[in-house]
């Protein structure tokens, strides 16, 4: 690993101290320590965040007159930003601290004036700052596992690889040692090496570092999850929720809250969000957060009998895939004593309590107003946004004031979900991404996040305004009209309100939701929010095409809808990245204007599916275009997910059914007033549209006949329902109750 001592020497430096200085990393490299140098000021951020990020300590040649002093003060600024506990030192003659303004001796460890001591003695003292921060860079768990990697001891327990060495007795086994690296797999043990605590426990280094994850995102309780958030969810829902218990649900929540439905017995009612005619799915209203509204759902529910039970569980997804977010200090208040339990399903929202722009839009805050008989869960998908490997995930509780969370419940739902042979790089991962988002490191890493995102919604925004003073096209970006400035965004921008055209919700709620603007949605031409269609000789590009476009040349999104694309900003994207995306988009707009050949083009989907090879690009997206049209996709796409749907049973008993064989493999066209014993899913963009136990619509039948015509008329540029069997390429078939 390479942590240079990095020398900052800007371009008005002292030129009094270069020999002094020359003589100084002349010791340093004797001491055994790596240099690097740079010239830099106080206003070069990226080059500065890069300094903070990669350095052991950093040393800045600064003179004691005004103006150097002042640079040194922006210097070290931009850099504590990005990092708090870096060691910084100021290098130069006569520096003492009553030169220097307090702003900067607050902020720095240390200063080193030339000729005062011996460049080895200072060395020996820069040596000693370097290595006490280096030995605490990593956090517990990764500490302890990095500290068994490297001990060279034998293993006697599994994985059966032991670290790594059975891979080498064979070449395709020595393929992928090489691939993969030795640490990955000599850090891949097993629960009984008890130096590196017991995830099912909760005990040791990996206790340890749950409880600095803890204090980072502000929780009573964090706990680390190595099967993703499907199973962070499944498990607050097994350590609440119990046959026949009343659980309130977001109707567009993700499967695994389906599933979890499924798994306890319990009896739903749905929280139904809006929808507008692109798909984008809106903010469920502010009234069915009530407790008369969520009365008015009992009282109508078929299933539930007893009509005075309580709520035991409310879960909301916050953020929706296509960033829409509530405020949760209010959904807090509101439902305090309402619910027993609310649970925040904030897979795609870990990165919100590190940034002003969120504030009180995020479920778990213990620094904020606690609940008085409601217990707030909040599960995050740290490898979504943050820097967790696949399956990273957290569960956070914020407890009542009166402490009504029970830790021992808890405790065995969880062991009932975790596997006792987890993957301790998905949990070093977690310790890692929740060190990264402590102290000043993480609102630096969502700041600049937020700022790339809005820079490249500016950018599309404006090519966009260009293009359309000379009548051309361009692509568009879902969400309000923000001035042309640089920066963060304004909060009240992003605010959702019901005059603001750009959403095409109805009945918006205003103050109550916003678009987070890292959540970016690219629009294609051929469609409006509101659901009109362009006509035809009109630019028409639908979402699937310049998917497959972009997957060809490298880029691959998030999700696909009709006319859109979902890019995702997360802490890793980069300048260079997001301006690639934006140069791909001019070369696919100059194609698609010469009509260029799909063979040109995308020659391996050429390959898959010679049938468009010589096609046009143009012609291609009218023609598909034309079907979408013909078939009004936009209306039935809305429809079958905002009608009321009719309970016949409860999920578990569907199940049940299937489980048991009490089920009969019914032909699409022959669904409408069936039961359904699955989940029927349509990908993209991969939202439930049918729970089991419930009545399938004509509209519905209507979705999945057209998508059957879609696959065999447009093979390649379609999606799949989950739920619905391909029996022989001809026929599809969904499991329904006997």
């Amino acid at each position: 690993m390479s942590f240079p001592v990095t020398i900052v020497t800007p371009a008005q430096g002292p030129p009094d101290a270069r020999r002094p200085l020359e003589m100084l990393e002349d010791a340093l490299v004797r001491a055994g320590l790596e240099l690097r140098r740079f010239g830099a000021d106080g206003r070069d951020t990226g080059m500065l965040a890069h300094i903070a990020r990669s350095s052991s300590a950093v040393l800045y040649t600064v003179r004691p007159d005004e103006p150097d002093v002042d640079a040194a003060a922006a210097f070290v600024h931009t850099v504590r930003a990005y990092n708090d506990r870096v060691p910084i030192l100021l290098f130069g003659e006569q520096l003492t601290a009553r030169r220097l303004p307090q702003t900067v001796l607050a902020r720095i460890d240390g200063v080193v004036n030339a000729y005062e001591d011996t460049p080895d003695f200072l060395a020996r003292k820069i040596h000693r700052e370097v290595s006490h921060y280096l030995g605490q860079l990593a956090p517990p768990f990764f500490e302890a596992l990095m500290r068994y990697a490297e001990d060279g001891a034998y293993s006697w327990h599994c994985p059966g690889h032991s670290g790594g060495t059975a891979f080498l007795k064979s070449p395709v086994g020595t393929l992928f040692h090489e691939f993969f690296g030795e640490n990955l797999l000599r850090a891949d043990v097993c629960n009984a090496v008890e130096d590196l605590g017991q995830l099912l426990d909760h005990t040791g280094p990996i206790a340890e570092s749950e409880r600095l994850a803890a204090r980072t995102f502000r929780a009573d309780h964090l706990y680390f999850v190595t099967n993703g958030t499907s199973t962070s969810n499944k498990i607050v829902w097994n350590s609440l929720v119990g046959p026949g218990d009343i659980v309130a649900v977001d109707r567009n929540c993700h499967k695994s809250v389906l599933h979890a439905i499924i798994l306890t017995g319990a009896v739903p009612i749905y929280l139904m969000p809006t929808r507008n005619r692109a798909g984008v799915i809106g903010p469920i209203p502010r009234r069915e957060f009530t407790a008369a509204a969520l009365q008015e759902k009992i009282e109508a529910s078929p299933l539930i009998t007893d009509k005075s039970r309580r709520i035991r569980l409310l879960t909301l997804t916050q953020s929706t895939y296509d960033g829409i977010i509530y405020r949760a200090d209010e959904l807090k208040r509101s439902l305090d004593g309402v619910v027993d339990a609310l649970h925040f399903d904030e897979a795609w929202l870990p990165h919100a309590g590190f940034h002003q722009l969120y504030e009180g839009m995020h479920g778990v805050a213990n620094d904020r107003d606690r609940t008085g008989r409601t217990v707030v869960y909040a599960t995050q998908s740290t490898h979504k946004l943050l820097a967790g490997l696949s399956q990273a995930s957290q569960i956070l509780v914020q407890d009542t004031a009166d402490g009504h969370f029970d830790e021992r419940v808890f405790a065995q739902a969880y062991r009932m979900h975790t596997s006792t042979s987890p993957q301790y790089a998905i949990i070093a991962s977690c310790d890692v991404s929740a060190e990264m988002m402590a102290g000043r490191r993480g609102p630096a890493l969502v700041e600049e996040t937020i700022t790339e995102a809005m820079e490249f919604r500016r950018a599309i925004i404006r090519v966009g305004e260009e293009r359309a003073a000379d009548g051309d096209w361009w692509f568009g970006v879902w969400g309000p009209d923000t001035p042309p400035r640089t920066g963060l965004a304004e909060r009240a921008e992003w605010e959702l309100t019901a005059d603001a055209s750009w959403h095409g919700f109805d009945g918006v709620d205003d103050g109550f939701t916003m678009l987070d603007p890292i959540k970016v949605t690219l629009t294609t031409p051929g469609l409006t929010v509101h659901g009109e269609f362009s006509e035809p000789g009109s630019p028409s590009i639908p979402g699937v095409v310049l998917a497959r476009y972009l997957a060809e040349h490298g880029v691959v999104v998030e999700k696909t809808g009709l006319y859109s694309l979902f890019v995702l900003f997360t802490i890793g994207i980069t300048k260079g990245r997001w301006n690639s995306l934006v140069a791909e988009l001019h070369r696919f707009k100059s194609a698609y204007d010469g009509n260029a050949a799909i063979e040109r083009l995308m020659p391996s989907f050429a390959t898959a599916f010679p049938e468009y090879a010589r096609r046009g690009l143009r012609d291609l997206c009218e023609a598909l275009h034309g079907t979408y049209r013909d078939a009004d996709l936009a209306e039935l796409t809305t429809a079958i997910y905002t009608e009321p749907v009719e309970q016949v049973t409860i999920p578990a008993d569907a199940w049940t059914a299937m489980a048991a064989g009490r089920v009969e493999h019914v032909p699409v066209e022959k669904l409408a007033g069936r039961t359904t014993a699955v989940l029927l899913t349509p990908y993209p963009p991969g939202i439930p549209l049918l729970v089991p136990g419930e009545r399938i619509s004509p509209s519905i039948v209507r979705f999945l006949r057209h998508e059957q015509i879609l696959a065999q008329r447009w093979p390649g540029f379609t999606g799949i329902t989950h739920g619905v069997v391909d029996e022989d390429g001809l026929h599809r078939t969904v499991a329904c109750l006997a």
